[in-house]
């Protein structure tokens, strides 16, 4: 368990503005991992191992993107207990993202709405922190798997967002576990058209193709080529049309897995609210629902052995297994650990352990 409480923890950080609490954060972990600072977060790595991809997951709770932007605390989540930590999502070039204020809370939802807009340092940065890390070196335990996601510049045209995600893979891909390409975030103009048919089919054949060349590239110790998975992260508001769409054309072009979902624009769950209305994709448990339907219609078009990692609105255990019940394999969290800390990664660890996929 936790050196200190969340719950202590979390009344100050609610009292700041979200973003800025987001930051302090963020500092501390990044200033505290590898220290004994970081017993103050640390929690168990509940052990329930499963083959995703090829990859070997020491359990089926992972951190989702966008937290660690920068790969600056990949050690100090890693110690929170979860099986895979992905970061980003990382551009080409550093961008400062959209204008402030961006984020912001929805407690009597349970929800957060951000709109940075990949703000980040850019992939030399990024690159950087993610050597720095030291979490393959911890004696006696399953290594976490690390997941490095991509996108692309807001001032790149979209009609020309293929050569950042191949520059961006291109830069990650020795380093990383699996490679996202996300498509789906909301805060950059026009990115969603990439999961359009025409424009998605175009983005992974040319993720695909280089994917091949940079495993021939690649060498693993005994020598032979390093193919690294690469998954798709897309948006919750699809409907079943478009779902199938994304479904074959994962499928033809070699993906190894899906990532569902992103957030969600829309706002029937949190009507009237304070900062309801406010532009950005909404996380937190007003998007459970969609994300779950995304799932379970994702499942319905790729077969049982297609990997899929659900995220989306897990605050509690019973969430968590609703993902894995909707026809995920493994689950991602992120609105969760802002609402309920480092405790919410260990009970959905044990609490998935053993649940598979519905018949």
């Amino acid at each position: 368990m936790p050196l200190i409480p969340y719950s202590i923890a979390r009344p100050f950080l609610f009292r700041l503005d979200a973003e800025a609490a987001h930051d302090l954060t963020m500092d501390l972990l990044a200033r505290g991992q590898r220290t004994p600072l970081q017993h103050a977060w640390s929690g168990p790595q509940v052990a329930d191992p499963i083959m995703l991809a090829g990859l070997a997951f020491p359990n089926r709770v992972g951190m989702a993107a966008g937290l660690d932007k920068n790969a600056r605390c990949i050690d100090g989540l890693a110690a929170m207990g979860f099986g895979f930590v992905e970061v980003g999502t990382v551009t080409p070039k550093p961008q400062p993202g959209n204008p402030k204020p961006r984020m912001f809370r929805l407690p009597e939802a349970h929800g957060l709405i951000n709109r940075l807009g990949f703000n980040n340092e850019g992939l030399d940065a990024f690159v950087r922190n993610v050597q720095q890390a030291r979490f393959r070196d911890k004696a006696g335990a399953s290594p976490m798997l690390l997941g490095l996601n991509i996108g692309k510049n807001a001032t790149t045209p979209i009609e020309q967002a293929t050569s950042d995600y191949l520059a961006c893979l291109d830069g990650v891909y020795p380093y990383a576990d699996y490679v996202t390409v996300n498509i789906s975030s909301p805060n950059t103009q026009n990115l969603r058209a990439l999961q359009s048919d025409e424009a998605l089919d175009a983005l992974l054949g040319a993720v695909a193709h280089r994917r091949e060349v940079l495993s021939g590239m690649h060498r693993r110790a005994d020598g032979s080529s390093r193919r690294v998975p690469v998954f798709v992260k897309i948006a919750p508001d699809l409907d079943e049309a478009q779902v199938e769409v994304i479904a074959a054309t994962l499928l033809r072009h070699g993906m190894d897995g899906v990532i569902a979902t992103n957030t969600t624009v829309a706002r029937d769950a949190v009507q009237g609210l304070k900062h309801g209305a406010e532009a950005g994709g909404l996380s937190g448990a007003p998007v459970l629902a969609a994300s779950n339907r995304v799932i379970a219609q994702l499942r319905a078009a790729l077969g049982p052995a297609f990997p899929i990692i659900g995220v989306g609105g897990i605050l509690s255990a019973d969430d968590a297994v609703s993902k894995i019940r909707a026809g995920a394999d493994v689950v991602q969290i992120y609105t969760g650990l802002i609402y309920r800390g480092p405790a919410l990664v260990a009970e959905c660890a044990r609490a998935i352990r053993g649940v598979r996929l519905k018949a």
